[in-house]
């Protein structure tokens, strides 16, 4: 189910992406849009049990904005780190 969402460009072409945390599947997924108002089939990315809300920022000052998810049932962050083109890498958590 989808718990939270928001848009921002995540692959740099100017154009707003998606990104739906998915509370019930436990992941976050990100909707590339292609344009015209249509969307690329969602891509998601394992956070663990219960990503409650996600924001992003250049937490690596690479320039390209990353994923950082609430987890609730492990209660920690999670971070994905943009790769580019609109991909991002595995989770990493940190303890709260």
């Amino acid at each position: 189910m989808p718990y939270y969402v928001f848009a921002v460009d995540v692959n740099g072409d100017g154009k707003p992406d998606i990104i739906v945390v998915n509370y019930d599947s436990g992941n976050v997924g990100v909707l590339l849009n292609i344009a015209n108002g249509t969307f690329a089939a969602q891509t998601t990315y394992s956070t663990g049990a219960g990503p409650f809300e996600a924001a992003t920022a250049d937490v690596n000052g690479d320039g390209k904005p990353d994923i950082i998810v609430a987890n609730s049932n492990p209660n920690n962050v999670g971070v994905l780190l943009n790769i580019g083109n609109g991909t991002f890498a595995a989770q990493t958590t940190y303890s709260t």
